[in-house]
């Protein structure tokens, strides 16, 4: 749940990289959210909560944005090509460079630093 909040913290965030596990991570705490609420709507024929997901869906496209853009910065690319429908897939599922790129240090490196220290 962390990464999903770390999301949030960094919403407007297009600068840096983000890691595989923190885009997939957010990526599966908001699939499971979004189908377990439209699941329970269908099924309880609430249509409010519908439109409760609807607003949550743009709510978080901004904040899914970002990390789609930090991610492909991960892999040494533009953001950009985020907007390229099956390479941005390739990219996500990629990886990322352990090494220092242009879009600044290996959010990997970071945390084993991190994790040295404790």
């Amino acid at each position: 749940m962390n990464w999903y909040v770390k999301a949030f913290k960094k919403y407007a965030d297009f600068d840096g990289r983000a890691r595989r596990k923190e885009f997939w991570m957010f990526f599966l705490y908001h699939s499971i959210f979004i189908y377990g609420a439209v699941s329970l709507s269908l099924l309880l024929h609430v249509p409010a909560l519908l439109f409760a997901v609807t607003i949550y869906v743009f709510a978080t496209l901004l904040p899914f944005c970002s990390l789609a853009v930090r991610r492909v910065h991960d892999n040494d690319k533009s953001g950009w090509y985020f907007l390229v429908p099956f390479y941005n897939m390739y990219l996500f599922c990629l990886n990322g460079e352990y090494a220092e790129n242009k879009y600044g240090e290996s959010p990997k490196k970071r945390e084993d630093v991190v994790l040295k220290k404790v």
